[in-house]
């Protein structure tokens, strides 16, 4: 007589486990993953943000007071460096993906940014890291020396590079810890949460610290949260489910270009055998009905079988000369992305512009709430992160589910998108009214030619174009991530979030070109913002934005969504 074994659902079997590994059972295994993760990863990236935001918020205040750096040139060196923080976690993605493991990433690249802050906080301990204060009588100020900068470069290139290997890694190694897809959800909003949070937190508290208290004091809480990020992440090394790495899915967009290229003088088959066809993961070149799409006919030749490039078997057997057609057509469809990809990087360079400049505003206003409390100009960023945060939730659980209800009707993504285009250009048109004003106070109070004079203007003037920029992100920050991420090809929906990057990253850079062709080419943008024109910079950054809308809304007609997605 047999007895039957008693059966266990899949969250049953693992309660078991858990509970003969706590007592002691035969089983005493561990299982790795889950929530249990949970706080070491939230952890370690709220510590390692507020570390390396704190470290660079307030760096314009820094560059201008501690280095001498007249105000515009500062402004460039953030946008570089933005640009750059933004670049590299593509390329830390790609390693993580190809080369090694997720952990061994985030836990060398936080490593290289606690060294690259070790050199900051000196330069605000040692007086010889820096140029001598500026004294009221002194023109021009003393410049920094070639070693100073380099201290300085270094410093902010190292914090770059641990950025790259963090910012996007650290969501995609939390998010692996968990085997269903709602519980990757939840995961990745307290993510976003946390994120959020460490910068509002070092816009606030980091920066007061910095204004008020002093450099050194900011920097080395920086250095100090950098550190303990790291010892939060290694504590749950134990807990964290192992994720080798799978190759790149990048790897397949540049084989087709390879092999494209090499066959360049191969006229194209009208035969659909004579391409190389997947089929359930077996590659084999056999007759099929044809996939590749008429469309930049010049890729298909990629999949053209030749002599020489199949096995006996009729596998590959050169990879970087034939592709398999849907590779052929996965990259045909990132092409087909680009000129609505391309329209996001216009809408980021206004963005880039007006955060630098906010601060330059601030710092020439009366910035008191009472009588004795100063809000530090760099913190009035945090506005349109708040604004962001907000308008993500009210138009997310308000406005959006009213419409549905009312008018059956919710806005599509390419709505949203342009949604966030036009309150983006409303957000320069407020920027430059208020920058008039400003510009007006100061020529009647006689504040134009006294040196460091605080126009009598509020500062909080400036939280409005700011939030208005904060909730044109909200429409358009979350739809163009839905977009790519529905539009993307299956093998590269899990880099379809380094986009964004791009995109943010092109925009920065291509900011502190404006500036530099604007600061070059008239005089709106002097060393002393009193004597110049901002508000001209801002009219025609809200004229680029209009036109920039009208190429959007021409590429979205233009844009053939696929079948299967629907709004």
């Amino acid at each position: 007589m047999t007895t039957k074994q008693p059966e266990y659902s899949d969250a049953s079997r693992d309660s078991l486990v858990v509970q003969l590994a706590g007592n002691g059972g035969s089983r005493p295994c561990r299982k790795k993953g889950g929530w249990i993760t949970f706080p070491f990863i939230i952890g370690t990236s709220m510590m390692l943000g507020l570390a390396v935001n704190g470290a660079f918020a307030n760096i314009i205040v820094y560059l201008v007071q501690q280095f001498n750096v007249d105000q515009i040139t500062a402004v460039q060196i953030l946008n570089v460096y933005n640009g750059s923080t933004n670049i590299t976690p593509v390329v830390g993605a790609i390693i993580s993906d190809s080369c090694l493991r997720a952990f061994t990433v985030i836990l060398i690249s936080s490593l290289v940014s606690f060294v690259g802050l070790i050199p900051l906080t000196l330069t605000s301990i040692l007086p010889s890291l820096r140029p001598s204060p500026c004294a009221p009588t002194s023109n021009p100020c003393e410049t920094a020396s070639a070693f100073q900068y380099a201290v300085l470069y270094i410093s902010m290139a190292l914090v770059g590079v641990g950025i790259g290997g963090t910012r996007f890694t650290i969501v995609t190694f939390g998010a692996n810890q968990f085997a269903d897809g709602t519980s990757r959800e939840v995961f990745i909003n307290w993510f976003f949460f946390s994120f959020y949070a460490a910068v509002i937190l070092a816009g606030t508290i980091v920066v007061y610290v910095q204004d008020n208290v002093g450099w050194a004091w900011g920097y080395g809480f920086c250095l100090v949260a950098n550190i303990i990020s790291v010892i939060i992440f290694i504590i749950g090394k134990w807990h964290y489910k192992d994720v080798r790495p799978q190759g790149s899915p990048f790897t397949s967009i540049v084989r087709v270009l390879a092999a494209a290229i090499r066959k360049r003088r191969v006229a194209l088959s009208p035969n659909a055998e004579d391409y190389f066809y997947q089929d359930d993961s077996i590659e084999v070149a056999k007759k099929q009905p044809c996939l590749l799409t008429p469309k930049f006919k010049f890729l298909n030749k990629a999949a053209l079988v030749m002599e020489g490039d199949t096995h006996s078997n009729g596998t590959i057997a050169k990879s970087w000369r034939l592709c398999t057609t849907q590779q052929v057509e996965d990259l045909k469809t990132l092409i087909k992305i680009l000129p609505i990809w391309s329209s996001s990087i216009f809408l980021s360079i206004p963005i880039g512009v007006q955060a630098s400049m906010a601060i330059l505003e601030a710092l020439t206003m009366d910035r008191h709430l009472g009588s004795h409390f100063s809000i530090p100009a760099s913190s009035f960023l945090v506005f349109t992160f708040l604004a962001a945060a907000i308008f993500i939730a009210v138009l997310d659980r308000v406005i959006y589910p009213i419409l549905h209800k009312l008018l059956g009707w919710s806005p599509t993504l390419f709505q949203r998108i342009g949604a966030g285009h036009l309150i983006s250009i409303m957000g320069m048109v407020a920027a430059a009214l208020v920058e008039a004003r400003r510009l007006s106070i100061a020529h009647s109070h006689g504040t134009m030619d006294q040196s460091n004079a605080t126009v009598p203007m509020s500062a909080l003037w400036l939280v409005a174009p700011l939030a208005l920029v904060g909730a044109g992100e909200a429409c358009h920050l979350p739809a163009q991530m839905s977009f790519y991420f529905e539009e993307f090809p299956a093998p590269l929906k899990g880099s379809s979030a380094a986009m964004m990057a791009v995109i943010i990253a092109i925009g920065f850079y291509l900011s502190a070109a404006v500036v530099k062709i604007v600061k070059a080419s008239t005089s709106w943008l002097p060393n002393d913002i009193n004597h110049g024109r901002m508000d001209k910079v801002f009219w025609m950054l809200g004229v680029v934005g209009a036109f920039n809308f009208c190429y959007f809304v021409l590429c979205a007609k233009l844009y053939k969504r696929k079948p299967s997605i629907k709004h």
